[in-house]
């Protein structure tokens, strides 16, 4: 098999039992472990008998250890890179230090495994195969309704957490005008769930179920009648910021899309 410097390692999203072969043989033979809490990497080590020298490697100290791990990479040593759970780089870190490692023409790998957004899309039948991945949502309302409005006819594929997640649904269920939505949460562990439906319904039923765990989510592309109304919005908000006021952002758009004056002039006060 052929050895490379640098491994990039997924782990396990819940279920210690989906690790490959291939990692374990990986992270029990490279020289040092780069992951972003050792606490949480240790319990995964220890279960699989792998007695590899952790170092931490997370979003607070990712620039600072660069060096140090290009310097073990110069002495000759292996290194394998894993996130808490998942793929690394995938709202984890890892992309500083990969930008560094082809920089300085080290070799890279990665194995494939574990990754949430892929476990829950072969979850969720749709009718396209393409989509956007938002990553974790911005907190801002505005910055969400943004993401709504820019990507009105794809999928959105996102993680949130389940303090914010009725309240992000929430937003959804206004500017997208209570879409289809599909929400995972603990994937591959005992309590897994995916719930589809619409955004309202789904509100009710974590109104009256536990919510917790982590959570992946799905906002389904608009059908034509949502996309008339987000091109609306767009076309309210672009104005808005051009410093038109409601009175005059209902005239125009009440001509261009033969709509009520009135009922624009709501929408304009309610974004």
């Amino acid at each position: 098999m052929k050895e490379y410097d640098f491994y990039i390692v997924p782990t396990p999203i819940g279920n210690l039992g989906d690790i490959t072969l291939r990692a374990i043989e990986v992270l029990k033979n490279v020289d040092l472990i780069a992951c972003e809490d050792i606490r949480v990497t240790q319990k995964l080590l220890n279960h699989f008998d792998i007695k590899t020298k952790c170092i931490s490697y997370h979003k607070f100290n990712e620039k600072e250890r660069v060096n140090k791990i290009l310097e073990t990479l110069q002495s000759g040593k292996k290194i394998a890179l894993v996130s808490d759970a998942g793929t690394p780089l995938f709202c984890d870190p890892g992309s500083v230090l990969v930008k560094e490692l082809r920089k300085n023409n080290y070799t890279i790998t990665a194995l494939p495994g574990a990754n949430a957004v892929a476990t829950f899309l072969s979850q969720n039948s749709r009718d396209s195969e393409d989509f956007f991945f938002a990553g974790f949502l911005p907190k801002s309302k505005t910055q969400i309704e943004n993401l709504l409005i820019k990507y009105q006819n794809t999928n959105i594929i996102f993680y949130e957490s389940p303090n914010r997640l009725k309240e992000t649904l929430e937003i959804i269920k206004t500017r997208r005008n209570n879409p289809h939505v599909s929400i995972g949460r603990e994937l591959t562990k005992i309590f897994e769930e995916i719930i589809t439906d619409q955004a309202d319904k789904v509100i009710s039923y974590f109104d009256n179920n536990t919510l917790k765990g982590e959570i992946v989510g799905m906002i389904y592309a608009n059908n034509s009648q949502q996309n008339h109304a987000l091109d609306l919005d767009e076309k309210i908000l672009k104005l808005k910021n051009k410093n038109f006021g409601a009175k005059e952002i209902s005239i125009i758009l009440s001509e261009l899309y033969n709509v009520s004056k009135k009922d624009i002039y709501k929408r304009v006060l309610d974004i």
